[in-house]
């Protein structure tokens, strides 16, 4: 039985804009990102893994934080940045198949980034 993880990619907010005006308008470090991220693909297949989703997320000023969720909304307080604290945030994630933790620290390793991958054990929801 396999298990599926997600990667977060924690690292400085990005250029999310420029990936807007295709691939002729992607700024060279853009460019050499993507690249890493294919050759990411590669080796999760050579690893016998699977990645079944993921997506990169635009910048921070496409979204912001909400404390006091939950309930009836009225405690909600919106902020524009991610963190007070921190210049990094969760740029964009993986989700992979897996058949074992061994295997899913080697993708952990893997995963492109200039700092931080958080990963996790998705636990699995019955559908039905």
């Amino acid at each position: 039985m396999s298990d599926t993880y997600c990667y977060l990619i924690r690292e400085k907010d990005w250029d999310s804009d420029s990936m807007l005006a295709g691939p002729e308008a992607m700024s060279e470090e853009n460019a050499a990102s993507m690249a890493e991220h294919g050759a990411f693909a590669e080796a999760v297949e050579k690893l016998g893994a699977r990645i079944v989703g993921g997506h990169v997320l635009h910048n921070a000023s496409y979204g912001g934080v909400v404390t006091g969720a939950g309930g009836d909304g009225s405690d909600a307080i919106f902020s524009d940045s991610p963190y007070a604290d921190t210049s990094e945030l969760i740029t964009g994630f993986y989700l992979v198949e897996v058949d074992s933790e061994e295997q899913a620290r080697s993708v952990a390793a893997l995963v492109p980034s200039g700092n931080v991958i958080e990963w996790r054990k998705v636990l699995p929801m019955d559908e039905g």
